[in-house]
C-alpha cells in the first residue's frame, strides 16, 4: 500500500508543482488573462487540454462499460470526432477567431441579438451543472474508491465513501479553476494528458500480455476468437448505437461538441493566432484516433474475463479490470492519472461555465461597466458556487441502466442540438433572423424532452437528434420568413489572422484515416 500512496501523491504533486512553476510570472487580474490565458496558447497545449477536457472517467468507466455491453460499435463516438475537428478547423474556428470571440454566446449576439445570447448562456451553464460535471465527479469517485477502498479503510458504506470522494475531488478541481484560470487548467491538462495516455494504455497491454501468455498480439487474437461478434463495427439495426446514426444525429452532435462547445473551443479562443488554433484542433483529431485503445479496447477485453456477469452493471467493469490486471505497485500512479483526468475535465468545464456567467450574464445583463479586476473576482466566486451545485448533484447520478456514458449523451441532447442548429443557421444562412433563432431554440428544447423523456418514443435518441435538427431548421426558416423585414446581418471580421498553411492537407489525411479505420474494422 505504501507504493500506492507514493505513486499517487508523487505524480499528483508533480503536476501541481509543474503548473505552479509555469505560471509563476503570470498575472490573473485581467479578464483576458484569466478567462483566455492571455491568448498565448500554442497548438500542442491546446490539443493536450482539449483531449483531457474531453476524456475523463465518464469515458474510462462509461465507454468501456458500453463496449463491454455492446461491442466495438461504440467506437463511433470517438473516431468520428476526427472528422468533426477537421470541420471545426476549416469552417468554424476561422470565423470565431477573426471575430475576436471570448464565448460562443457572444457570437449569437453579434449574429442575432442579446436575448438569444442570454438564453443560450443560461442553457449552457445548466447543461454543465446538471449533466457533465456531476457524472465526471461520480465516475471519478468510483475509480478512486476502487483503488483505495476507502469504504473498507474507514468502515463505512460504499455509497458514503463515494460521496466523500466526490467532495474531495470537487474541492481540489475547484482550486485549479478558481485560482489559476484557463492557463493553469491548460498546462495541468497537458501534463495529465501524458499520464492518462501512458496509464490508460498500460491496462489493455497488461491484460493482453497475460491472456496471450507473454504475447500481446496472441492475447488480442484470443480475445477476438472468444467473441468475434463484439468486434462487428457495423452492428445490428437494434444495437446500442446503430451504424445508421452516423448519417442522422451523431455527426451533428460531434460537430457541435468540437466546434461550438464552450468547454472545448475556449482553448482555441485562447490561442496565439488562428494557425495555432487550427493546429490544436488537428492534433486533437490525431489523438482521438488512438483514444479507443484506452476507452473501448479494455471493455472488449473485460468481456473475455467476465462474460455476461456484469451486463446489468457495466460501469463496474473498468475498475474490476484494473484490479485484475494492473500490478499493485502501479496502483498509485494509475489512481493519480485517474484523478488528473477527472480534475482536467472538471476544472475545464468549471472555468468555461464561469466564463459564460461572467461575460454573457453578469457583465451583459447585471453590470456592464464592471472592471476587469472585479470581473475576475466574480469569476472565482461563480466557479465556487457552480462547483458546490455540481458536487450536490453528483451522488444522484448512481448507476444508469445503459451505462453512464449513454446517460450523459442522452442528457446532452437536450442542449446540444438546439444550440448547434442555431449557430449553424447563423453562420451559413443569412435569411434566418433573431426571432427564427429563438423559435428554433424553444422548439428543439421542448421537442427533445417531450419525445425522449415524456412520450419515450421507440426511436434511438441519436436518430431523434437528426430529426430534431431538421425540424429546428424548418421552424427557423418559417418564422424568419414570416417576420423578415429586409435587413440582413453583415458578418464582420475585425481581427484578420492567417490560417495554418497545412490545414487542408492535414485535414484531408485525418478524414481519410477515419474512413480507413471503418473500412479496416468492417
Amino acid at each position: 500500500m505504501t507504493a500506492t500512496y507514493i505513486g499517487f501523491f508523487g505524480f499528483t504533486l508533480f503536476v501541481i508543482l509543474y503548473t505552479t512553476w509555469k505560471l509563476r510570472k503570470d498575472q490573473f487580474t485581467t479578464a483576458n488573462g484569466y478567462f483566455l490565458a492571455g491568448r498565448t496558447l500554442t497548438g500542442t497545449v491546446i490539443a493536450g487540454s482539449m483531449i483531457l477536457t474531453n476524456i475523463s472517467t465518464e469515458h474510462l468507466i462509461g465507454m468501456n462499460g458500453s463496449s463491454y455491453q455492446n461491442g466495438i460499435i461504440v467506437i463511433a463516438w470517438e473516431v468520428t470526432s476526427a472528422i468533426a475537428l477537421v470541420i471545426a478547423a476549416l469552417f468554424f474556428i476561422p470565423r470565431f477567431i477573426r471575430m475576436g470571440l471570448t464565448t460562443i454566446p457572444e457570437y449569437l449576439e453579434k449574429r442575432f441579438d442579446s436575448t438569444t445570447r442570454s438564453v443560450v448562456a443560461f442553457l449552457l451553464m445548466l447543461s454543465f451543472v446538471v449533466t457533465l460535471l456531476p457524472i465526471v465527479l461520480y465516475t471519478g469517485a468510483i475509480n478512486i474508491e476502487s483503488v483505495f477502498s476507502f469504504s473498507e479503510m474507514f468502515d463505512i458504506s460504499r455509497s458514503t465513501a463515494l460521496v466523500y470522494t466526490v467532495l474531495v475531488i470537487g474541492v481540489i478541481g475547484s482550486l485549479y479553476a478558481i485560482f489559476g484560470g484557463l492557463k493553469a487548467v491548460a498546462y495541468s491538462d497537458t501534463l495529465n494528458g501524458v499520464g492518462l495516455m501512458a496509464g490508460g494504455i498500460l491496462i489493455p497491454l497488461f491484460a493482453l500480455y497475460q491472456i496471450g501468455d507473454g504475447s500481446i498480439f496472441g492475447g488480442m487474437q484470443t480475445v477476438y476468437d472468444f467473441a468475434p461478434e463484439k468486434f462487428d463495427i457495423i452492428g445490428a439495426a437494434d444495437s446500442n448505437l446503430p451504424f445508421s446514426t452516423l448519417f442522422t444525429g451523431l455527426m451533428i452532435n460531434q460537430v457541435y461538441f468540437w466546434g461550438m462547445n464552450q468547454a472545448i473551443i475556449q482553448r482555441a479562443f485562447g490561442a496565439k493566432n488562428l494557425a495555432e488554433a487550427q493546429k490544436g484542433l488537428i492534433y486533437t483529431g490525431v489523438l482521438k484516433l488512438f483514444v479507443p485503445i484506452i476507452i473501448v479496447l479494455p471493455g472488449l477485453i473485460a468481456y473475455y474475463y467476465f462474460q455476461d456477469e456484469f451486463q446489468a452493471t457495466p460501469d463496474l467493469i473498468y475498475p474490476l479490470l484494473v484490479k485484475k490486471v494492473l500490478p499493485t505497485y502501479l496502483f498509485g500512479f494509475f489512481a493519480a492519472v485517474i484523478l488528473g483526468a477527472v480534475l482536467s475535465t472538471f476544472n475545464s468545464v468549471l472555468n468555461s461555465a464561469s466564463t459564460i456567467f461572467c461575460l454573457d450574464i453578469y457583465k451583459k445583463l447585471i453590470n456592464p461597466t464592471v472592471s476587469d479586476r472585479k470581473l475576475v473576482r466574480f469569476g472565482k466566486l461563480s466557479s465556487l458556487v457552480l462547483a458546490v451545485l455540481a458536487i450536490a448533484v453528483a451522488p444522484m447520478v448512481a448507476y444508469a441502466p445503459d451505462g453512464l456514458y449513454l446517460l450523459l449523451q442522452e442528457l446532452n441532447g437536450i442542449f446540444f442540438i438546439p444550440i448547434s442548429s442555431v449557430i449553424i443557421a447563423g453562420i451559413f444562412f443569412k435569411r434566418i433572423n433573431a426571432k427564427g433563432a429563438k423559435a428554433g431554440l424553444l422548439f428543439g428544447f421542448s421537442f427533445y424532452i417531450l419525445t425522449t423523456f415524456i412520450l419515450k418514443l421507440d426511436i434511438h435518441f441519436v436518430h431523434l437528434w437528426g430529426i430534431e435538427f431538421v425540424l429546428n431548421f424548418l421552424i427557423m426558416f418559417l418564422v424568419s420568413k414570416v417576420t423578415f423585414k429586409g435587413n440582413y446581418v453583415q458578418e464582420l471580421y475585425p481581427n484578420p489572422s492567417e490560417p495554418w498553411k497545412y490545414v487542408n492537407v492535414a485535414g484531408s489525411i485525418l478524414v481519410a484515416l477515419t474512413v480507413g479505420i471503418y473500412i479496416w474494422l468492417s
